[in-house]
């Protein structure tokens, strides 16, 4: 498979069944330019019916909430829990680096079995694992912090199997506009389960006074959701959605996979952009309600929190600007890919190079302003969020149009491993410890616990911006790279038996 290898002259060779050089008018470099969404005859025929496919993604999409929703419960509830274990920042931190590590340790594995077993099962199982880790972690008592956190690393394991898989099932059901739809709707829930993470696991700690409480929520929610899907999801072909249902066959090794992988240059620079993204997104997520609340303690606005439940105002606030601005940010991101598609080939790294070096200022403006006024921190940092999510579709879309489709689980899993691995699974830890060196090198006040968490806070803004660099590398090679896939799987389709006028004859009597 060569990159520069034309896609739309494939007279050199036999005729497939679905050619590439149909008249659809349609240009290359946007997320919906698929094998299918270049053929008007792949439109006729899908390998799972249309209604199910919505119903499946309803599922997915129902699943992935739940699945962010108990990630960011630790957040919403974050200052209980230090109270109640007595840790300091770096120590609660790690609550999250534990979860994420297991998570990126797992995905690789998950990947494996995703591009050769089958997938339903894979997400059933890690899906299981979740459940039962999650409950248990509620019941855990002040003297076993530790156990907390073995716990939480098996949760990250259980939420392996589902990221790494859900998004390759909605790639092979959909293609062209209707998959960069589903993908947006699939991605649009990972900030609205995250603020509703924030805002449940505060409410619950708040009605109840115990925050363990909050952590059970979300494992009763995922048991609904193991159920449906069990019952209505699906395990389509890889590729189904390229070719009419058929799906690709050609196999290869692992180290064959993560060769093409390396060799994938838009997939290369893509990845380390999506890292700097979690990054960003894993410290200000962790500590954003934290170091609001210590705001409002800086300015004489509330008391120090001294007894449970503390103060959950930012964290009601802060989740419900994270559901609005992933809805917004999310839609428009979409939109602005479809809209300049045609006249840009490379507009989706480049949108999320805007979002992520637009975020920079509004970020430094949002951490410099909370000692004076908590109302203009939340406006730039709706704005920031609401830049920062034009990337979640417009990313995950690149990865489908950029790697084949029998190795894109493996894909997924060796991004999630990277971008988790040296973006959020350190950058709240990270944050933490510059935090506690900086206060312990100052007067205990609670002036410095501000200060501490303002500066480390930092570190954020130049990541975001380094991130935007990496996705401007990405739009020099992602046309050649797409371009390549598409050869890939006209190659890899049976050539026609018949004269090269009969394709739409041939699909007509498949539907009868």
């Amino acid at each position: 498979m060569e990159p520069n290898g034309s896609a739309t002259s494939p007279q050199d060779r036999p005729m497939p069944r679905w050619s590439l050089s149909s008249g659809s008018g349609l240009h290359y470099g946007s997320f919906v330019n698929s094998l299918s969404s270049l053929t008007p005859q792949a439109v006729e025929k899908s390998a799972i019916p249309p209604r199910r496919a919505y119903i499946a993604v309803a599922v997915l999409c129902y699943v992935n909430l739940i699945n962010y929703m108990e990630r960011y419960t630790i957040a919403g509830v974050l200052l209980n829990i230090q109270k109640f274990f007595v840790i300091s920042d770096s120590t609660a931190a790690l609550l999250q680096t534990v979860f994420i590590c297991s998570f990126l340790l797992m995905a690789p594995l998950f990947g494996y079995l995703g591009d050769r077993y089958n997938r339903k099962y894979i997400m059933i199982g890690g899906l299981s694992v979740w459940l039962v880790t999650a409950a248990a972690s509620s019941f855990v008592t002040e003297s076993y912090f530790w156990l907390l956190m073995v716990l939480r690393g098996l949760v990250g394991i259980g939420e392996a199997s589902y990221s790494t898989i859900a998004p390759t099932i909605i790639g092979d059901l959909f293609f062209g506009a209707q998959r960069s739809t589903m993908i947006c709707i699939f991605y649009i829930f990972i900030p609205v389960g995250s603020g509703l993470g924030y805002i449940t696991g505060a409410g619950i700690a708040t009605l109840t006074g115990d925050w363990h409480w909050a952590l059970r929520i979300t494992p009763i929610m995922g048991v609904v959701g193991l159920v449906l899907l069990v019952l209505l999801c699906p395990n389509p072909p890889r590729g189904a959605a390229e070719t009419c249902g058929e799906g690709v066959t050609r196999k290869s090794s692992y180290l064959e996979d993560v060769k093409y992988l390396l060799k994938n240059k838009s997939y290369v620079w893509s990845s380390l952009g999506v890292t700097a993204t979690a990054f960003l997104v894993g410290a200000l997520a962790f500590w954003t309600p934290t170091f609001l609340s210590r705001a409002r303690v800086f300015q004489g606005l509330l008391p120090a929190c001294s007894a449970e439940p503390c103060n959950a105002t930012d964290s009601y606030i802060f989740g419900a600007v994270t559901v609005v601005t992933g809805i917004l940010g999310g839609c428009l991101g979409t939109l602005l890919s479809r809209r300049f598609r045609g006249n840009m080939p490379n507009v989706d790294p480049l949108i999320c190079a805007v979002g992520l070096l637009g975020s920079g200022p509004c970020l430094f403006i949002a951490i410099f302003v909370a000692s004076a006024s908590i109302p203009t921190t939340y406006v730039f940092i709706f704005l920031g969020e609401v830049l920062i999510s034009l990337n979640w579709a417009v990313m995950a879309d690149i990865l489908l149009y950029i790697v084949i489709p029998t190795r894109r689980s493996t894909g997924e899993a060796l991004q999630i491993t990277v971008c988790h691995l040296l973006g959020d699974a350190g950058s709240p830890y990270l944050v933490g410890v510059i935090s506690d060196a900086i206060r312990r090198s100052n007067p205990e006040t609670h002036g410095w616990n501000f200060r501490s968490l303002k500066y480390s806070l930092m570190v954020c803004v130049f990541v975001g911006i380094l991130g935007g660099v990496f996705f401007l590398m990405t739009a020099v090679y992602i046309s050649e790279d797409k371009k390549a896939v598409l050869q890939f799987i006209e190659d890899d389709l049976p050539p026609q038996q018949g004269p090269a006028s009969e394709p739409s004859t041939e699909l007509s009597n498949q539907e009868k």
